[in-house]
């Protein structure tokens, strides 16, 4: 991946290989079995350098960026899907995108700050951990920043009480809670029979037999 501005890019080459021991071979040579789609490629079927494409995945699935299709055309993308298995990708869904058409996206919620509530006793939750938006790709932020300081015992945080840049309109339910400081609460947990109480009753039992 090579920053070019402010869009990153992503070289990807075209693949006829769709069987299982193929896509193995690929995997094994450091590359992703990827699929394009969009208006006109349908499911275009594409590989792409795991390394390369970690890159891309750590910026979150928000941003847009250009795949480099060997061979054919940039095409603006998203992340749609991705496959995963003991940390390595198996396989990536990639979206194309209008730079001038809105779209909806599921953007991580960043929370900053420690909650009064949290250190007048109380236990602060999270309910959510991303919020749905709407914007144009270039408007998308890789994750959206939410001050949680000002939360006392009690307090909930809803959707709506959260503010987007501009640009950005939220899909989520505004009543939805994204976290809460709840009181603290005794946890009473069951306390196991002692080995004293267990010996006892096993004696018990075969006195009986």
């Amino acid at each position: 991946m090579k920053s070019n501005g402010k869009m990153a890019q992503l070289t990807a080459t075209p693949r006829t290989e769709k069987k299982g021991a193929a896509l193995r071979l690929l995997r094994q040579g450091g590359r992703v079995p990827a699929v394009v789609y969009g208006p006109g490629l349908e499911g275009a079927a594409i590989h792409v350098d795991e390394k390369e494409m970690l890159k891309v995945a750590r910026t979150g699935r928000s941003e847009m960026f250009n795949l480099n299709v060997e061979g054919d055309k940039t095409i603006p993308v998203l992340i749609k899907d991705q496959q995963e298995r003991n940390g390595r990708l198996l396989h990536v869904d990639f979206l194309q995108i209008s730079k001038n058409k809105p779209i909806s996206v599921s953007v991580a919620i960043d929370f900053q700050g420690t909650a009064v509530g949290s250190k007048a006793g109380g236990v602060f939750q999270t309910q959510e951990t991303q919020l749905e938006v709407e914007g144009l790709p270039g408007d998308l932020p890789t994750s959206i920043e939410v001050d949680v300081s000002e939360l006392e015992i009690g307090d909930r945080l809803t959707a709506g009480d959260i503010k987007l840049d501009k640009g950005l309109t939220l899909v989520t339910s505004p009543d939805s809670i994204v976290a809460s400081v709840m009181p603290p609460q005794a946890i009473e947990e069951e306390v196991p029979a002692s080995s004293d109480e267990a010996g006892a009753k096993a004696a018990e039992d075969s006195s009986k037999e």
